[in-house]
C-alpha cells in the first residue's frame, strides 16, 4: 500500500527516504503530515529542544547521601531517601534489575 518516497529536508536541504514502514507508522499514529526534516536534523532538533540529556535541565541534579540497603556501601542518589523504602547503590540496583 505504501511506497518509499524521497523527500528534501527543510533544514539541511539533503534528500532522505520516507520509507513505507515509516509511512505506515505515521498513519497508525494519526499523523497527517510527512516529516519535513531528515532523521539527522530531527535528532539534532530534538536534542536541542531537550537542552541535553536531562530534559532541559541546565544545572546538575541535586544528589543525596545514602547507604545501600543491600551491600551497605556509601552512595549518592538523585532523590531524598525515606526510611520506608530501600535504597541501592548503582551496582546493586543494576544487579537487581537484571534479575527481573
Amino acid at each position: 500500500m505504501y511506497q518509499d518516497k524521497t523527500l528534501v529536508c527543510r533544514d539541511c536541504g539533503q534528500e532522505f527516504t520516507f520509507t513505507a514502514s515509516e509511512q505506515e507508522f505515521f498513519a497508525s499514529k494519526g499523523f497527517e503530515n510527512e516529516p519535513s526534516r531528515c532523521p539527522a536534523c530531527r535528532a539534532a532538533r530534538k536534542q536541542a529542544d531537550r537542552g541535553g540529556r536531562f530534559g532541559g535541565r541546565q544545572e546538575p541534579r541535586e544528589m543525596f547521601p545514602a547507604i545501600c540497603s543491600n551491600c551497605g556501601a556509601e552512595t549518592t542518589v538523585p532523590f531524598k531517601p525515606r526510611n520506608d523504602k530501600p535504597v541501592y547503590c548503582a551496582d546493586c540496583f543494576q544487579a537487581m534489575r537484571a534479575r527481573r
